[in-house]
């Protein structure tokens, strides 16, 4: 099989090598052309036809924004990361372009240290990304299957009445954070803690978003905070957020320990410091992303008799995260992402008792 073709777009020439660079090399993907602005690049789409396009945030003339809205009407099937800088703009319009349709993003190597080091951070992240949108295996691998193989494996049922709900999410994560909390009501019984794979800045400005539409407040985790119902907590850029116990009353505290599943911060750790404090009495739900973050947190939940739910395949922008946890027989329920805030209100309203017996 040929290599899939990426159609680099920025409007600076260093930065157009420098992702030409990072991407050197790859077996199943090239960089098959560049341009310098928005209108360059939709020329270029229509003319090259490629099967990837990164697209600069800040150009002259025709921005990302505007560029990518050209692309969606035209190629809505199209796959696009955006490439910003680690910056509050940066961030504030890359929120804004995944949710007018950006498949995914990544941050700009800095030159803040050694720029080899983060260009080889940068390029191994997006190959990374690249890989999951376009369904490749790792390199020397067979390309992932569209659909799961197998029929997953049901799981038990969750026997506990959940005193928390704890979410994790990747690629495509934000909107789909936001269909899903904007279901849960004011008077919430339960707390809610989240992972999200992004870096500092763009999780406060996440939280703010999210706490924009939502009738619970969202804010970053910070450390020592109590946990309580009726309010989510985010974990922050560059933090792993985990759940610990001071005199009987659950708290936050975050970590900057090595990343895990390449992610700091991480599902996993947070999932598994749940359990540690809350044991089954957990409803933990595992939305689209890259990977497999997310797996061992709910595999050590399910021993406990949680409740365990993922978003479908075909909700997903990418089924990794979600789809490792269905294909390890770990979810009671496999849901559309339109029904997973209906689906996670009731069970968390529902009688005490009541147990979780629900597979798809």
């Amino acid at each position: 099989m040929p290599p899939k073709r990426i159609l680099v777009v920025d409007d600076s020439a260093l930065m157009r090598r420098l992702v030409s660079r990072a991407l050197d090399g790859q077996p199943d993907f090239v960089v098959d052309g560049t341009a310098g602005d928005g209108e360059a690049a939709l020329a270029a789409i229509e003319r090259r036809v490629p099967d990837l396009v990164t697209l600069d945030v800040e150009m002259p003339c025709m921005d990302g924004l505007a560029t990518l809205t050209h692309i969606r009407q035209s190629w809505p099937r199209l796959p696009v990361i955006m490439c910003s800088s680690l910056t509050a703009r940066g961030a504030a319009v890359t929120l804004d372009a995944l949710t007018r349709g950006a498949s995914d993003y990544v941050t700009k190597p800095s030159s803040a240290t050694s720029l080899d080091a983060n260009l080889k951070a940068f390029g191994d992240e997006l190959a990374r990304k690249i890989r999951a949108l376009l369904r490749l295996g790792e390199p020397g691998q067979t390309a992932v299957p569209a659909a799961a193989p197998v029929p997953p494996r049901p799981a038990r049922a969750g026997r506990h009445r959940p005193r928390l709900l704890a979410i994790g999410a990747s690629t495509g994560g934000p909107n789909a954070l936001a269909e899903v909390l904007r279901y849960l009501p004011a008077d919430l019984p339960v707390p809610v803690v989240i992972a999200q794979h992004m870096p500092p800045v763009f999780t406060r400005l996440l939280a703010e978003r999210l706490s924009g539409i939502c009738r619970l407040p969202v804010r970053e985790g910070s450390e020592g905070t109590p946990l309580r119902p009726g309010a989510v907590w985010l974990a922050p850029g560059d933090h792993h957020m985990l759940i610990g116990s001071r005199n009987g009353q659950p708290e936050l505290h975050l970590d900057q320990g090595p990343p895990v599943n390449f992610c700091r911060p991480a599902v996993d750790p947070l999932l598994q410091s749940a359990a540690d404090c809350y044991g089954g009495d957990v409803l933990a739900l595992i939305l689209t992303g890259m990977g497999r973050d997310g797996q061992q947190g709910c595999r050590r939940l399910h021993a406990l008799g949680a409740s365990i739910y993922a978003q479908d395949e075909a909700s997903s922008v990418v089924w990794g995260m979600p789809g490792a946890v269905v294909q390890a027989g770990l979810a009671q329920r496999v849901l559309p992402l339109a029904d997973i805030g209906p689906a996670i209100v009731a069970r968390l309203t529902s009688a005490a008792g009541e147990v979780d017996r629900h597979v798809g």
